[in-house]
């Protein structure tokens, strides 16, 4: 009791003392700091079990500053390494071949990285973050007709955006001042050269690059290795142009989110659904566990002014996902296509220069030199027109090439989009699903996902509002090239007319900037009984309430779903069907690990393969194998990718054999229905030439890895953190498992031994009328990249066992713990 009491007065102090501050600056407090060097900002972290830093502070600031030395303390050499990389300079410390890890762009080797943020580092789009007042985004003022405001009179738009600027001043120092005052101890980047302070055009280049991964960031090497067709005598040809079918098949795959190995899961349940009446959130976005883009946990609270408990992606100072006492937020990958392309007539006398309306108008050159290691340097040049870079490619997979009359430039209205910090620290501060609605229409920040909240009200939210060109089906019908005929139905891209004026990109009345819909425009549902996303399109949030109308650059309609979103949908149907619903139901759904695929396939498949005359299949490789083994092991498995759970295994690596060598029309008996898009297509094809093969190769795997047919999963798929195993449950996309996990294959070592992607920050929230919200979480990967660190590895083992984190909101709780550590940070 003594203890307890102790931990409560000094947590009463530390209110006392931050409340008593909360008084405004005075001008001399105000102009130490706007001082770079962060002198005079504080905070107090009062660090939980795992490592979990809750954030007080006076101002924004000063949480931005806790935030930015505790992410140092945690994860200073991944934070380091993606501050190298925007600052483009890999090639210096790494060498100009190597790969970086894909966090930050697409880049293929560290030299396109470098030229790419080099060029961005220097553009107007970094040049505007820098601007006082800016950093997290200007409000979504400029270009809209009501005065900026977009939020019914409200008007607050410019103050949060203030004060996400001064959450960034604040992180910047807090991280240099965890580096001043700190030994580096991780042995990844311990005594290396490349970590040091950084600048604010270090973060406002990693905003940048955060806004643009899904447009300019995809296409980065397409950028930097765009050159005009030679001339003169040993030139090569000009490539000859893709067929635009194949373009669109190409466009189809690479954007379809639902079969990507990043995604995520979130559901938000009404009122009318739960046991008090209240809202329930469950969110479960699937992000790499190594690398830049992982997500670490905190709460950041000034007195009186903001307390909210979440995920935040690393390098940014506001909660990205999360929850505060009255609404909790998650976000989904979205189907919007964020960019488009515009095709080039070139100038008949100059491949660099392209007409419009007749009249031509030449590129400009943005040349950057790139350091490399060993000394020397590397000289790249980047094309740029009215429309934005010009590009070969993007992402590899779909050639664009730069012809004696054609070239294509890429449109990416987020490279503008500086309002991603403010979005989400309005969401931090929304008192119900409708605050978050009101912060999306003030800031319009969102570059690529889709939102889902519920409130403590009762209220549940799907909204697919994120940043997309003003593409409307009648510009595309109006002004798409052949190109653009094929791409834009398949996917959404749009390949519009360069050389018409009069196809430019419009605006709406309501939209943060020019070329974007407007708010109104958003596919949205409101107060469903649930509303869910996993990755396909707004159609489906609820099943019985499909959203249309929308346009096609949005997403699609009345096309088939994953099998993820199709398991989603009869889950979370059934719970709300069910009602009476808490928080339990949803740490359970989280972890039931059902493989709807299994559901469909697996006794067809063990039928036809008992079926097999001998028992026997030939492989790929031509070999026949005996798999009369694999017929009762597919029979008796559960259907689950439970760690306990026998025949997990070989159904995995079946059907990923199947899925790669069966197109999904040819997989299924019965087709897709739109009339039934949850249940349909279904009943597998056994007769497809690839099925004996793929499961010939799946018992040939399992067999030359010595691992038994029938083993446990958990037995070969895990993970190793300081030599210690940790078996892990869930599984592939493919398999359309809620509990997403994309483990990288190493028989030699035993099976599944690595994480490449899949859950990462969880969150299941709700309310019970307190002033506390009812809250389980977990970062399935941890707290720390730090392997001396006992928050390196705590959480992964909590989520091998199913296990969660239950949430210390509220000031008494925090209090409670048992490993309360507090330590006030500063600047010195």
């Amino acid at each position: 009791m003594q203890r307890r009491f102790r931990r409560l007065a000094l947590l009463g102090t530390a209110l006392l003392t931050m409340a008593a501050t909360l008084a405004p600056a005075t001008a001399a407090e105000r102009t130490e700091e706007q001082r770079p060097s962060g002198g005079g900002l504080s905070a107090t972290l009062r660090y939980t079990e795992h490592g979990i830093p809750h954030i007080l502070a006076k101002d924004y600031a000063g949480v931005g500053f806790g935030s930015g030395w505790a992410q140092a303390a945690d994860m200073v050499c991944v934070l380091a390494d993606g501050f190298v990389t925007v600052r483009g300079e890999r090639s210096r410390y790494f060498g100009p071949d190597k790969a970086p890890d894909g966090s930050l762009s697409s880049a293929g080797s560290n030299l396109s990285s470098d030229a790419f943020f080099r060029a961005a580092r220097e553009s107007p789009e970094v040049a505007k973050q820098l601007k006082p007042g800016s950093g997290g985004g200007d409000g979504g003022d400029r270009g809209r007709r009501d005065g900026g405001r977009g939020d019914g009179g409200r008007g607050d738009g410019g103050r949060e955006a203030r004060n996400a600027a001064e959450m960034t001043r604040g992180w910047i120092a807090g991280y240099n001042a965890w580096l001043a005052q700190n030994r580096v101890t991780d042995p990844a980047c311990a005594g290396a050269d490349w970590v040091g302070p950084i600048t604010a055009k270090d973060m406002a280049t990693r905003a940048f690059a955060l806004s643009v991964i899904g447009g300019q960031g995809g296409a980065a090497d397409g950028i930097t290795s765009a050159r005009p067709p030679a001339d003169g005598p040993g030139a090569t040809r000009s490539p000859s142009r893709p067929d635009p079918d194949t373009q669109a098949d190409a466009a189809r795959k690479l954007l379809d989110t639902s079969t990507a190995d990043m995604g995520s899961n979130a559901v938000a349940f009404s009122g009318a659904t739960t046991a008090d009446n209240r809202g329930l959130l469950l969110g479960n976005p699937h992000y790499p566990w190594q690398g830049g883009r992982r997500f670490w946990m905190s709460q950041q609270t000034i007195p009186g002014e903001l307390n909210v408990s979440g995920g935040s992606l690393l390098g940014s100072p506001a909660i990205s996902i999360g929850h505060n006492a009255h609404v909790a937020w998650s976000h989904t990958v979205a189907t919007g296509v964020p960019f488009n392309l515009h095709q080039l007539t070139l100038d008949p006398e100059d491949p660099t220069s392209y007409l419009v309306d007749g009249e031509s108008e030449p590129m400009t050159k943005r040349t950057v030199t790139v350091p490399v290691k060993g000394g020397g340097e590397r000289t790249m040049t980047e094309w740029w027109t009215r429309y934005g870079p010009v590009l070969t490619s993007y992402d590899s997979d779909l050639p664009l090439p730069w012809t004696r009359t054609t070239a294509y430039a890429l449109n990416d209205p987020n490279a503008a989009n500086d309002r991603l910090t403010a979005t989400s620290l309005g969401f931090s501060k929304a008192r119900g699903t409708q605050g978050m609605l009101d912060s999306l229409r003030r800031h319009q920040g969102m570059p690529w996902v889709n939102t889902i909240a519920s409130d403590s009200s009762g209220h549940s939210l799907f909204t697919q509002s994120q940043v997309l060109p003003r593409i409307t089906d009648a510009l595309a019908g109006r002004c798409s090239t052949e190109l653009g005929r094929a791409t834009y139905p398949a996917s959404g891209l749009a390949v519009l007319d360069g050389s018409r004026g009069d196809c430019a990109l419009g605006s709406d009345p309501d939209a943060a900037q020019p070329g974007i819909f407007g708010p109104s425009r958003m596919p949205t549902l409101k107060d469903a009984p649930y509303a869910e996303n996993s990755n396909n399109s707004a159609w489906l949030a609820n099943a019985d309430r499909p959203l249309s109308g929308y346009e096609r650059v949005f997403g699609d309609i009345g096309t088939p779903r994953s099998l993820r979103t199709r398991g989603a949908i009869e889950d979370v149907a059934k719970m709300a069907g069910r009602g009476k619903l808490t928080v339990r139901d949803l740490q359970k759904q989280q972890f039931a690990d059902r493989a709807p695929a299994g559901d469909l396939a697996a006794a067809d498949a063990a039928r036809a393969c008992a079926a097999l005359p001998g028992g026997t299949a030939t492989g790929s490789d031509g070999a026949r194998v005996d798999v009369s083994g694999a017929c009762p092991v597919l029979e008796r498995w559960d259907r689950s990718m439970r760690k306990d759970s026998r025949g997990a295994l070989l159904f995995d690596r079946f059907w990923r054999e199947l899925t790669a060598q069966v197109p999904e029309t040819e997989r299924w008996k019965v087709p897709f229905d739109p009339a039934h898009p949850v249940t349909t297509p279904h009943t597998l094809n056994t007769a497809a030439p690839g099925f004996t093969r793929a499961l010939a190769d799946a018992v040939a795997q399992l067999r030359d890895a010595d691992i038994a047919l029938d083993a446990p999963l958990g037995e070969h798929q895990f993970v190793e953190r300081n030599g210690k195993r940790t078996a892990l449950h869930g599984g592939t996309e493919p398999l359309g498992v809620w509990n997403k996990l994309e483990p990288e294959w190493n028989a030699a070592e035993g099976g599944y031994t690595e994480v490449a992607m899949g859950s990462s920050y969880i969150q299941a929230v709700g309310w019970d009328g307190s002033r506390c919200p009812v809250a389980r979480t977990l970062l399935t990967y941890s707290q720390s990249s730090n392997p001396a660190s006992p928050y390196y590895s705590d959480m992964t083992r909590l989520f091998g066992d199913s296990e969660w984190v239950t949430s210390r909101f509220c000031e008494k709780d925090i209090a409670a713990s048992p490993e309360l550590r507090v330590e006030r940070v500063s600047a010195r």
